[in-house]
């Protein structure tokens, strides 16, 4: 089965498109897929969505392409492959509507060999639908974000992917494949089909390993073709050496059987392949995760599916830029929360080295928001499962399944213990080689009015039920999962390990602030397999689940508890992002990636300060927040007074000097709730504070903070040099308004404007500030903390693209991208 890109040059509309005369009356907006129509959009205060969308409406939309099928395919097969759809999507051919897909996560196949005109342009319109209320938790986006290809192949074909691979066993120097080849007959006759599969090293063209086998195939039918292939001297996939072959199948027509076979060479072969990874993976209660035989701890990252300036846009460059990074802090693997995630996602994670816990569903058939998938879930479930997996089940960085998260039905109510049961085994008749999941969280829901009455339901606490209700409501809901996801329970895990002993234990979503004194507990117990933050990299929406913020004493919002100054309370408009990550949505890592960093092992030193201003303030913070530690050390008309500092080391001791002079040196602490960590306090003046860590009293490492002077100069700084005349490549453009020393200046507020000249295009323009109305396609942006960034995507044409960025004051600056 061919596959060509068809995401240049689309026409985007508002609006539900139901004839062809409507296109007369609007001409539209020409665009390249992917595309989220949503990110353009102006943010409202009365957005009905509210935070949980950082104020983004959604809406209806609709995209035409008119596609010219030459004469000579006429007699094949042709179907349309769409990534993900953004949502409750209907597609016409022709003006005829020939299919429609409610979940906007979920890949999916439409067959429109039917209703084209051959030797003619043929109409293709997909019409979408946000809904008039709120659909989600978080920023959904909307439109094609994901991108279509156009499939074409004889009427003797591999299904739309219909390869299926997986490592059996690695013994000696042979690893041992199975491979599953589902051909497709679409002609009146029988046939003999030869099946072949072959190994090759990714990058390289010769032939490492092939397998073939001849099978039967009915008139209209579809078979599969089993397979075993041995492969000598095999590069094993892991998230340190992500080697990987390509699996290539190519299925040909010996000819029709009837009562004997009538060779034939009337139908011409067909061809499909994937990335694949030799890869084994076990998990038990004794001996843990084993990844290739080896044990294996996640350090897990939940991420949303968002781009952040990109809006839902997914980019294979975007998508790696962010593994990279990731990787750069010691994260070894990402949660798809809570949904199936883009392809290229996942071929990122394939190519980088990242596992993947790979989710399906936020929801089943009790809802969480009055819009969301639990309306189509009873109808539509097992297809959306189907398709996700049998996308995803070959790729060897897809470790573990979820069936959903924090799903309400997990104490039983809604057929929840069978419809649980259910879903784990479909997933295990698709692939039975991996381990299945689900993100279970305490009963802060799922209770009937009996035991929920007169308890205390803030989300992810377990105050005031009796005790091991969690245990015995969830116990009938775990059946079938091999790994049980535990959401912010960590204080269950001993107590659940004696209760289920062969129990496999996963930290499934936990708070990004308690990794330093959880950590060591799951290093030092093989049933706990690993740690997942909420969340790896900020996003849309939820917005304002992490934040921090001080307060006077007298002020009454201190007595509030965390669940009390959560998003529905406090996070008014322009709230605009989650504010609870390692990287803020620009990419620029912040204290907490840099204090999990130490926590896994990093022997850097890392130096904040506090804000004098807040010296006699409470710091009030969310379940999901971070203290307010700042890289800063410029705080004028603050001289001579008191100014608190903190320094994350792995080391015994930390010393901290002001312009020279020791203020004292101290042990780093090894206790809750941060460990890992040196407090001080002194009194501010301008120049320099440095953070030294020792070990048996000698230097591992130093971290600096000195006060900077006025903005001086923009400084532009990406690391790309070029783009590829494809469409979907980017550069992220990093701007730092800097002093005359080239240090950024931390309270720069200033406004840019970016223009991009060339064949490439300003997909993206602003900053990590989480609470803003900017919107993020505009040419224009004010720096946070003295930073923006710049997103710049690669058009169809080759050549050199130039962004200039602009401000009042300032020499423009100049970036050139081949």
């Amino acid at each position: 089965m061919k596959k060509i890109s068809l995401d240049e040059n689309w026409t985007f509309r508002w609006g539900y498109l139901d004839s062809v005369g409507s296109l007369e009356n609007d001409k539209g907006l020409q665009v390249n897929l992917p595309h989220d129509a949503m990110i353009g959009t102006e943010v409202s205060k009365d957005c009905y969505a509210a935070c949980d969308s950082g104020f983004f409406n959604g809406g209806i939309c609709n995209y035409t392409k008119f596609l010219f099928v030459p004469a000579e395919w006429k007699g094949q097969k042709l179907g349309l492959k769409f990534d993900g759809v953004m949502m409750n999507a209907t597609v016409d051919i022709n003006g005829c509507k020939v299919a429609g897909q409610n979940y906007g996560y979920a890949p999916f196949y439409v067959d429109i060999t039917p209703y084209l005109a051959y030797g003619e342009e043929n109409r293709i319109t997909v019409n979408v639908n946000s809904g008039s209320v709120s659909n989600s938790r978080w920023y959904t986006g909307l439109g094609l974000y994901r991108g279509v290809m156009l499939c074409r192949s004889p009427l003797l074909y591999i299904a739309d992917d219909g390869i299926y691979a997986y490592t059996s066993e690695v013994s000696g120097d042979t690893a041992f494949v199975k491979a599953q080849v589902e051909v497709v007959n679409d002609t009146q006759e029988n046939r003999l089909v030869e099946v072949c599969t072959e190994l090759i090293p990714d990058g390289e063209e010769t032939v490492a390993a092939l397998s073939k086998s001849v099978i039967f195939v009915a008139a209209n039918s579809r078979e599969k073709a089993y397979l075993s292939i041995n492969l000598k001297n095999p590069k094993v996939w892991d998230c340190d050496n992500p080697n990987l072959y390509k699996l290539k199948a190519t299925v040909k027509s010996k000819g029709e059987y009837r009562t004997c076979l009538e060779e034939k060479d009337d139908i011409p072969a067909d061809e499909a392949g994937l990335l694949f990874g030799v890869r084994t993976i076990s998990a038990d209660a004794e001996r843990g995760l084993l990844i290739n035989g080896k044990s294996v701890k996640l350090k897990g990252g939940c991420l949303h599916h968002d781009n952040g300036l990109l809006g839902a846009v997914s980019l294979y460059e975007a998508e790696a830029r962010k593994i990279r990074k990731l990787k750069e802090v010691g994260f070894n693997a990402i949660r798809t929360a809570h949904n199936p995630p883009s392809s290229v996602l996942v071929e990122a994670c394939e190519r980088l080295g990242m596992y993947i816990f790979d989710e399906a569903f936020d929801a089943w058939w009790v809802g969480k928001r009055a819009g969301d998938y639990s309306q189509y879930f009873e109808a539509n479930c097992k297809k959306d499962l189907t398709a996700f997996v049998k996308r995803d089940r070959s790729s060897p960085a897809v470790i573990i399944w979820s069936t959903g998260n924090e799903i309400p039905e997990r104490g039983g109510l809604a057929k929840g213990y069978s419809r649980a049961t259910q879903l784990a085994r479909a997933i295990k008749e698709l692939d039975p080689t991996r381990p299945v999941s689900n993100g279970i969280c305490s009963m802060w829901s799922g209770l009937d009015d009996k035991l929920a009455s007169g308890q205390y339901l803030a989300q992810n606490v377990n105050i005031g039920v009796y005790e091991n209700l969690w245990e015995k409501a969830t116990e009938p809901f775990t059946n079938g999962l091999d790994i049980v996801g535990y959401n912010y329970m960590e204080d269950q895990y001993e107590k659940d390990h004696e209760m289920f002993p062969q129990r496999v234990i996963l930290g499934s979503e936990n708070f990004p602030n308690q990794i330093g004194y959880r950590w060591p507990f799951i290093e030092s117990h093989p049933y706990v397999i690993g740690d997942f933050t909420w969340t790896a990299w900020d996003y849309l929406g939820e917005a304002g689940l992490g934040k921090s913020f001080y307060a006077d004493k007298d002020d009454p919002i201190i007595n509030k508890k965390p669940w009390e100054i959560m998003p529905q309370q406090t996070s008014h408009f322009p709230y605009r992002t989650a504010e609870d990550a390692d990287y803020d949505i620009t990419g620029r890592l912040l204290p907490q990636g840099e204090y999990r960093s130490v926590v896994w092992g990093s022997e850097k030193t890392y130096l904040y300060s506090r804000d004098p201003a807040a010296y006699d303030k409470v710091e009030m913070m969310t379940f999901w927040g971070f203290p307010q530690f700042m890289k800063k050390w410029t705080y004028p008309g603050f001289e001579g007074k008191p100014v608190k500092l903190a320094v994350f080391s792995r080391a015994q001791e930390v010393e901290v000097f002001v312009n020279g002079k020791s203020i004292g040196r101290r042990k780093v602490s090894c206790e809750a709730p941060m460990p890992n960590m040196a407090e001080f306090e002194t009194v501010y003046e301008p120049g320099r504070v440095e953070a030294v860590s020792y070990v048996d009293g000698k230097e591992v490492s130093r971290d600096s903070l000195s006060t900077v002077g006025q903005g001086a100069e923009i400084k532009l700084t990406c690391a790309k040099k070029s783009l590829k005349a494809d469409g979907h490549d980017a550069a992220c453009v990093m701007i730092d308004i800097v002093d005359s020393e080239g240090r950024t200046v931390p309270d720069a507020a200033i406004k840019l404007t970016a223009k991009v000249e060339g064949p490439a295009s300003l997909a993206g323009f602003g900053s990590g500030n989480p609470i803003t109305d900017e919107n993020y396609t505009d040419e224009t942006s004010v720096t946070y903390r003295g930073q923006a960034c710049a997103v710049l995507r690669s058009g169809y044409k080759d050549g050199e693209s130039k962004l200039t960025v602009y401000a009042e004051g300032f020499e423009p600056k100049t970036l050139f991208l081949e």
